[in-house]
C-alpha cells in the first residue's frame, strides 16, 4: 500500500482513538536507531527474504482468538504439521505465535507490536522466524527492550510516515497488519485462522481494535 493511500485511514485511527501522532513518529525514530546496528552478513536484506518468502505462495495467517486451537486441529483433519510447512507459509499475529509453538508450529513470520509473551517470540525468532515489529507510541520501552534481544531477522513498521529502515506496509491490529503485509508481497492465496472479529469477551477498546481489523481486512481480501 502507497503511504499516501494509508494516510487518510490512519489519520481517522488517530481521531477514534485519540492516538498522538508525535509519539508514534518518536517510536519509529527510536526503532529504526535501534534496528540500524542489526545489519546482516549475507546478500539479502530482511525484506528481501520476506518477499521471497512470500510472493506467489499460499499464506495462512493465523490470529490469537480462543478458536485458534480448535482451527489448528481443523487444518490438522487435512495435513499433519509436515505438510503443514509444504503447503503454506505461516505468519503469526502476535501472542498466536504461544499456541503456534505448543503445536509444534514454528512461524515463518511473527507481527508483533510487542503485547504477546516475549519469550515465546524470541525463541521463534532463534529458531527461523523473522519477526516484525510494529513501533508505535504505546510500546517505545518494549522497543528498547526487545529489539536488542532479537537476532538479525527483524523488521520494524510503523503506521506513521517510513523511514529508508522502518517500513509502512498498511494495517492497524496485529492481525490485519499481516493481511497487509502478504498483500504487499504478493501472496497467491489468503487464509484466515485464529480470528473472531465478533468476540465479547474482550474490552470495549479490543472490541473496537476488532472492529477496525475487520474493516480493514475487508477492504484489502
Amino acid at each position: 500500500m502507497r503511504y499516501s493511500d494509508w494516510v487518510p485511514i490512519y489519520e481517522e485511527i488517530l481521531k477514534d482513538f485519540g492516538f498522538d501522532r508525535a509519539k508514534d513518529d518518536e517510536a519509529a525514530k527510536v526503532a529504526s536507531a535501534i534496528i540500524a546496528y542489526k545489519g546482516r552478513t549475507g546478500e539479502k536484506t530482511v525484506k528481501q527474504e520476506v518477499e521471497e518468502l512470500i510472493t506467489g505462495k499460499r499464506v495462512i495467517i493465523c490470529g490469537n482468538a480462543p478458536c485458534l486451537e480448535h482451527d489448528i486441529r481443523e487444518k490438522e483433519k487435512e495435513f499433519d504439521v509436515l505438510h503443514f510447512y509444504r503447503e503454506y507459509v505461516v505468519i503469526a499475529a502476535d501472542g498466536a505465535t504461544s499456541v503456534l509453538m505448543r503445536n509444534a508450529i514454528i512461524p515463518d513470520i511473527v507481527c508483533t507490536d510487542l503485547d504477546g509473551t516475549i519469550a515465546d517470540i524470541i525463541t521463534a525468532n532463534r529458531l527461523g522466524a523473522i519477526i516484525v515489529v510494529h513501533a508505535h507510541g504505546d510500546n517505545i520501552e518494549m522497543l528498547k527492550k526487545v529489539l536488542p534481544a532479537l537476532n538479525e531477522n527483524v523488521l520494524c513498521t510503523t503506521q506513521s510516515k517510513p523511514f529508508h529502515n522502518v517500513h509502512n506496509f498498511g494495517g492497524f491490529t496485529d492481525g490485519d497488519r499481516c493481511v497487509f503485509l502478504a498483500k504487499e508481497f504478493g501472496a497467491r492465496s489468503i487464509e484466515l485462522i485464529g480470528f473472531d472479529f465478533e468476540d465479547t469477551q474482550v474490552t470495549t477498546r479490543k472490541r473496537k481494535k476488532l472492529k477496525w481489523a475487520k474493516r480493514l481486512i475487508g477492504d484489502i481480501l
